[in-house]
């Protein structure tokens, strides 16, 4: 279970096994990073948002830092496992291109504003965060990678290149589709990244 199915507060006092009051603190934490940003939350208001006292908060987490890396690290990790799953959800290349672009979308949909923590975090310049937004996006192309090396019989360094476009292609595109107020409907986006990303793969068939 994530973080975003942990955000219901509950009344102070109430005794949860560690790992479900983890998940609580991670849900609340979530909701007050992606409304106020990194700088400008508090402890204070992510204790008060999970009904637990600021002590039980620090049993969990050390502080304001580790509590965001912690959320970044599920996040991150959802991304991943959704990308993942749509390259594995079929063996036409295109219907995977289809579903990669589904899986951004879906990402950034619904996911209680959590790609905001990993596509405009206000803490970037903080190492460990950096460190975390790249992986990602290099995990996600790593995924993609493989994939255009055999469809197309590219080098890897090449198909990486093409991989990592394909990803931010994905995910630059659903944002500018949520913050636009998602005027053109979510099949009909999906189905334009989709065919915009697999005519360009398109573009490097095999050489016999």
């Amino acid at each position: 279970m994530t973080a975003t199915e942990q955000t219901q507060a509950r009344p102070r006092g109430t005794r949860l096994p560690r790992r479900a009051r983890r998940n609580q603190l991670l849900g609340a934490a979530q909701e007050v990073f992606v409304a106020q940003g990194y700088h400008a939350a508090a402890m204070d208001d992510i204790a008060e948002r999970a009904g637990v006292s600021k002590p039980v908060l620090y049993q969990h987490f050390p502080g304001k830092l580790e509590l965001y890396l912690a959320l970044l690290d599920e996040q991150c990790a959802a991304l991943v496992n959704a990308v993942s799953q749509a390259l594995a959800s079929t063996s036409d290349n295109k219907q995977r291109i289809a579903a990669t672009m589904d899986a951004y979308f879906t990402y950034v949909e619904n996911q209680g504003g959590a790609f905001r923590l990993v596509f405009e975090s206000d803490l970037t310049n903080e190492p460990a965060v950096r460190e975390r937004v790249d992986q990602v996006a290099l995990d996600c192309a790593k995924l993609v990678s493989p994939l255009i090396v055999e469809d197309a019989d590219l080098p890897e360094e090449q198909a990486m290149l093409l991989a990592v476009s394909l990803c931010g292609v994905a995910q630059i595109t659903a944002r500018y589709w949520l913050s636009s107020g998602r005027e053109v409907p979510r099949t009909v986006a999906t189905s334009l990244t989709a065919g915009l990303a697999w005519r360009g793969i398109a573009g490097f068939p095999k050489q016999h």
